[in-house]
Order: structure tokens, then C-alpha cells, then sequence
């Protein structure tokens, strides 16, 4: 990694921003402006590159990235020949950075590039893995965000939340910082949007470290252009992928939530049928004889009265104990599953390593 100095003799780390982009020809060239104007404020700290991955755009995308390619030396643009959705686009950015921290920014800048540093000083000061920009965490806010995009994406987030135990308020959120060698060796394999998710969950296997700031989530520009643009990043059909994803933080708890809700009321109703039994049995002595004899008459007395608790209180009991079997079973594969993935993780990265030993 080739590195540059200040005029004080620091250091410069190599910064790569990484901006997904398809169909945005509205707002692209105008941005990026944007952007590097903010860019040249820190240009003593950091040395920039910035890569426009450009998501098989049906619109000007391509010309105008590749134009702003040919003039601005630190931008480079790459494309996929068909849409490939945000996963796909994001592995791109990664492959191709060389940074030694990497952001990824929404084009639309509905998260302002103040945000860069702000991401940067808290992983520098840190040194965690992954930094997220929260709006949902204390401290964050936003702006002109859809009522029910809003709602969707607070709900999924919290549900991620409680299912993993992490202390992280955005799992889905796309804008964050990553140490470069550790995003570059993380194997991902997600193509929606959920791979924000496929990320904080490979990085829990992995005891990395993630940090959360406070950030504003803005979409008033959003707002004005209406529909003159549009999305490939299919927010809402990522929100509720993230629904399945948060079961994969911890499957087995949802195996065993739901087995002991079905299992104490099919015990409680067993406990009734033992119950009115023992109390029918000493009217059994004079009609059967042993204790075996005696037990089953009174069982089935109860029966006679009650059959439905028979019928309900063993079927949910089997249910349950089938459910928390499954419960058992899902944690030992999750943790074949976490050693699997520390040991391909860890040979990808020697492998990388061997490949790149001047990185």
C-alpha cells in the first residue's frame, strides 16, 4: 500500500469511497462535486479514491461516470453489463479498493459527506472494524424519510436487535467505514440488500469490533426530485430480507421461543388430565385390580369427559418437543457453522496475503 505524508510528516491513509450508483445521471455529476469540494478540506489528512460503481444503469450512468473517469485522476468507474443489485455492486467497490479504510456512501447523499469524517475519526481513534452511521441510535435523526419506509425499516432493525443481542441500532444502514483488510478478506455472498446484514453477521462470528455514531439520515432532496429518479437498491424488499436474517443471528432461540410457548400450555393441560386422574383413582379399587389396571381406568374416565385435552395437550406437546430438538440441533450447527467460516476466513486471508506480500 503506497502511502503519502503531510507537511508535518503524518502519515496519509489512503481513503476509498466507494458510490453505488444505477440510473442516477440526474444527480451523479453533481455530487460527485459536491463530494470532492467537501474532500479537498481534508486533503492534508487523507488521500482519497474514489470508485463509482455503476449497478448496469439503462440511463447516461455509464457516459457520465466514465466521463468524470477520464478527468478527475483519483475516480474510477466500473460497470456491470446488467443490473447486479447492491451486494453485487458493493463486492465490486471492495475488490477494486485499495484503500486502508473504506466508505461506502449513498449517491444520493441522504446521508451529507460530513459523515466521511466523522466515520473516519471515530475508526482511527477506535481502531474498530466496522463504524455504522446510525439514524436510529440516540443521538441520530431523520429528515423527510417516508412514514412507512420509516416504519418497516425501525421495525426490521429492532427485531434484529433483539434476535442477535448485539448492541448495534442499524443493521441495515449502508453507509459505514471499514478497516480495507478486513472488509477486503470478508467472503460475502449476499446480491440484495441484505448484505449489510450478511456483514455485522459474519463480523459477530468473527469477534470483530463494530461501533455505531450517531448520524441524520436526510431525504429532502429525495423529495424534490420525486420521480425523476429511481432505485435499484429496492429498499423495502431489502428491509424485509432482513426479516429472515435476523433469525440467522441466533436460530435457535426462535426454536426454542416458540417450543416453550407451546410447551407450557400443553403442560398445564397434561398436568390437569394427571391430576383429575389421581383424583378419580381410589374410585378404580373396587373395579381393577394392580396399580397399572387402576391408573389406566382412571386415565380413562378422564378421557370420556375431555378428550379434546388429550387430543390438544399431546399434539402441542410433541410439537414442542419437537421444536426445541430443533433448537438444540440449530445451535450445534451454528457453531460448526462459525468454526467452518474462522477457518476459511483465515486461510482466504493468508492466501491474500501470499498473493499481495507487498500490500
Amino acid at each position: 500500500m503506497i502511502q503519502t505524508t503531510n507537511k508535518n510528516g503524518r502519515t496519509k491513509p489512503l481513503v476509498s469511497i466507494i458510490l453505488p450508483a444505477f440510473n442516477e445521471e440526474a444527480i451523479l455529476e453533481r455530487n460527485v462535486s459536491l463530494l470532492y469540494d467537501y474532500l479537498a478540506k481534508y486533503s492534508d489528512l487523507y488521500t482519497w479514491e474514489i470508485l463509482v460503481i455503476n449497478d448496469g444503469s439503462t440511463d447516461d450512468t455509464k457516459a457520465i461516470a466514465d466521463s468524470l473517469a477520464n478527468s478527475i485522476d483519483n475516480l474510477r468507474a466500473y460497470h456491470h453489463i446488467v443490473n447486479r443489485n447492491l451486494g453485487t455492486a458493493l463486492r465490486t467497490g471492495f475488490q477494486h479498493s485499495k484503500g486502508d479504510y473504506v466508505i461506502v456512501l449513498d449517491i444520493d447523499l441522504s446521508y451529507s459527506p460530513d459523515h466521511i469524517e466523522k466515520l473516519l475519526s471515530e475508526i482511527e481513534t477506535t481502531q474498530a472494524d466496522v463504524v455504522i452511521a446510525s439514524p436510529y441510535m440516540k443521538g441520530g435523526k431523520n429528515t423527510a424519510v417516508p412514514r412507512l419506509r420509516l416504519l418497516l425499516s425501525k421495525t426490521v432493525n429492532f427485531m434484529m436487535r433483539q434476535a442477535s443481542r448485539l448492541n448495534i441500532y442499524t443493521f441495515t444502514g449502508m453507509v459505514r467505514a471499514y478497516k480495507g483488510d478486513f472488509i477486503r478478506s470478508l467472503n460475502t455472498k449476499s446480491s440484495t440488500f441484505d448484505i449489510n446484514t450478511e456483514i455485522l453477521l459474519k463480523a459477530y462470528i468473527l469477534r470483530a469490533r463494530v461501533i455505531e455514531i450517531p448520524a441524520h439520515l436526510d431525504w429532502s432532496e429525495q423529495q424534490k426530485l420525486g420521480k425523476t429518479r429511481t432505485s435499484s437498491l429496492r429498499i423495502v424488499m431489502g428491509i424485509f430480507n432482513g426479516l429472515a436474517n435476523s433469525f440467522m443471528f441466533r436460530p435457535y432461540m426462535f426454536f426454542w421461543i416458540f417450543g416453550l410457548l407451546i410447551f407450557l400450555p400443553s403442560f398445564y393441560m397434561i398436568l390437569w388430565i394427571m391430576i383429575d386422574a389421581i383424583q378419580y383413582y381410589p374410585m378404580t379399587i373396587e373395579t381393577a385390580n394392580g396399580f397399572g389396571h387402576r391408573f389406566a381406568l382412571a386415565i380413562s374416565k378422564v378421557f370420556a369427559e375431555r378428550p379434546y385435552s388429550f387430543i390438544v395437550g399431546g399434539t402441542a406437546m410433541i410439537i414442542s418437543i419437537q421444536l426445541l430438538s430443533l433448537g438444540f440441533i440449530s445451535l450445534q450447527k451454528k457453531r460448526y457453522f462459525d468454526e467452518l467460516f474462522h477457518l476459511n476466513s483465515t486461510i482466504l486471508r493468508k492466501t491474500k496475503n501470499l498473493k499481495n506480500p507487498h500490500d
